[in-house]
């Protein structure tokens, strides 16, 4: 059965306790019985005793499961475990499938992108802006809107540490920092937890090191110098500029 959601949806999508603990359970055989029936899997997930568990081919985290926080209709580590059986069809996960990839890394990357790859950057890093939503709905709404910022932060997050070092990264990236900053500011996203903000602080740091190992990064900061921004994130960018050297 088809199931429209991927491995990197499910990692991007779930917090880091929760998809590392499945993995677990995934990887030690504890998913059964797995069957598929009316649009669902369904499966005995063995965990501190056998529960049943089951997620939607259309989104993972529609279903149930008769553990504790299934029963209270939250993700479990069951359901992930299940999910994680539906994308990989039982074979198992390397190294990379198992990294969350939310934290921002600086390349060693030097040569400018091509067209191609620089239209699917940005391509990308639109598809994942989609993301970064506006909250205004009920309270019992915000941890969905809550788990929508950070999926589409660990997307960025891997979008951007693919990217090399040059000023013409540096110039997406700072564009980047300016579209989170006016959802911020004016669109009407709901930050309380810290997820945009603290993706923000990363990509600040990846400039910073871009700007050490190539001066020429330093010029896209341009567009930073004299704007107001929440929570001054642009002043050590701006900083540098100023000193025109790293």
């Amino acid at each position: 059965m088809h199931v429209n959601y991927n491995l990197n949806k499910i990692k991007f999508a779930t917090d880091e306790g929760t998809f590392t603990r499945a993995v677990g359970l995934y990887e030690s055989g504890k998913v059964t019985e797995v069957e598929t029936l009316g649009g669902y899997y369904s499966a005995v997930v063995q965990g501190t005793k056998p529960y049943h568990a089951s997620v939607s081919v259309r989104n993972y985290k529609q279903g149930h499961c008769t553990c504790y926080l299934g029963e209270k209709d939250t993700l479990c580590k069951h359901m992930v475990a299940l999910a994680l059986y539906a994308v990989m069809d039982g074979k198992p996960l390397n190294d990379k499938d198992k990294q969350i990839g939310h934290k921002v890394e600086c390349g060693k990357r030097r040569e400018a992108m091509s067209d191609e790859e620089l239209m699917l950057a940005k391509m990308s890093i639109t598809d994942a802006m989609k993301r970064i939503k506006p909250y205004s709905g009920p309270s019992r709404t915000w941890f969905a809107n809550q788990d929508s910022l950070r999926e589409g932060c660990n997307m960025l997050s891997a979008i951007v540490s693919d990217l090399p070092v040059n000023k013409q990264s540096s110039e997406i990236l700072v564009k980047l920092l300016l579209r989170l900053d006016r959802k911020l500011r004016v669109g009407g996203v709901d930050d309380s937890n810290g997820i945009v903000g603290g993706f923000m602080t990363q990509v600040v740091e990846m400039l910073e090191e871009f700007a050490k190992g190539d001066p020429a990064c330093i010029k896209a900061f341009e567009a930073l110098a004299g704007r107001e921004t929440c929570f001054e994130w642009n002043e050590p960018l701006v900083r540098i500029l100023d000193e025109g050297v790293y």
